[in-house]
């Protein structure tokens, strides 16, 4: 790793976690490139899942519930 790379890491690692997730995404996005039929599909998909909710088909959760349930049944430590 150059010492450019060692500057930025250091610089994120003094971010909140909220700037921390925000520079993740961009940098993220950055290095994917966008495939439209993808995203197509992605949005497709979203609008179905909020449909069914509208209907009355999905509950929804408190993510941070939810994600704490999850670890605690799948992550070993």
């Amino acid at each position: 790793m150059n010492a450019r790379v060692e500057t930025l890491i250091e610089q994120a690692r003094g971010l909140s976690a909220e700037e921390q997730l925000m520079l993740a995404e961009v940098v993220y996005e950055m290095a994917t490139p966008r495939d439209p039929d993808w995203l197509s599909a992605w949005q497709g998909e979203c609008e179905r899942r909020l449909a069914a909710y509208d209907r009355g088909e999905v509950e929804a959760g408190d993510f941070d519930l939810l994600l704490d349930s999850l670890r605690q049944k799948y992550v070993k430590t």
